[in-house]
């Protein structure tokens, strides 16, 4: 069984699937400030309702960001532990990837979510393959809606970030998916049509954020 979940964002968003994809089991709740209250709870009812224990799971996916510090941490420091407890393999997948698979639109799309500040993480990318898999074409970089306006007009923007700046974006957002979905996570990558990545933070900072020290790491040595 393959366990997913992602904390990129203001969701907290679990699944659990077969290995061939087939979701048996999916929670969401949306609330920014309790990524740590929320996920272990989530993982536990996921594993109760589909009556597996963990020491079944075969493999763990995670949303790896990028997005806020907090929450991004949540999710990789749990994936990994479970992960090596277990001894099975954890898969990190961009979270804007997942967003972006999420879209029933034929055509090219672009992800913005929110990364507070008033910036937004963002990438673009191609049209669906006929497995439904989608190429990034540019991405994933976090900018102020307004520098990045004229980057993704024309497109069909998806995620919170759309929603929340659609005046500064100068676009509409057509699709209702404001969050990364761990039922697509969990059947993108049992099915091969995510691409997966180390379970590492892709937490970016604008390139003319000073820094006082070096990068600090979201997880434990």
């Amino acid at each position: 069984m393959l366990l997913a979940f992602d904390t990129s964002s203001a969701a907290v968003t679990v699944a659990l699937a077969t290995p061939d994809g087939e979701i048996v089991a999916s929670s969401t709740a949306v609330d920014a400030l309790r990524h740590g209250e929320l996920l272990a709870p989530a993982i536990a009812g996921a594993l109760e309702t589909a009556g597996v224990t963990p020491r079944q799971l075969t493999r763990i996916a995670v949303g790896v960001g990028p997005g806020p510090f907090t929450g991004l941490r949540v999710g990789l420091v749990t994936a990994r532990t479970m992960a090596d407890v277990l001894g099975i393999e954890v898969a990190g997948v961009c979270s804007l990837d997942i967003l972006a698979r999420q879209s029933s639109l034929t055509l090219p799309v672009a992800v913005a979510t929110d990364a507070r500040r008033k910036e937004i993480y963002w990438a673009l990318y191609d049209g669906p393959a006929a497995d439904g898999s989608r190429r990034r074409l540019e991405g994933p970089a976090v900018d102020r809606p307004a520098e990045v306006a004229h980057v993704l007009s024309g497109l069909p923007v998806i995620g919170r970030g759309a929603v929340l700046y659609a005046e500064a974006l100068g676009v509409e957002a057509v699709e209702v998916a404001e969050y990364p979905s761990a039922e697509v996570l969990a059947s993108g990558v049992a099915t091969g049509t995510l691409e997966v990545v180390a379970p590492d933070p892709l937490y970016l900072r604008r390139p003319d954020v000073t820094m006082s020290a070096g990068p600090k790491s979201v997880l434990p040595k």
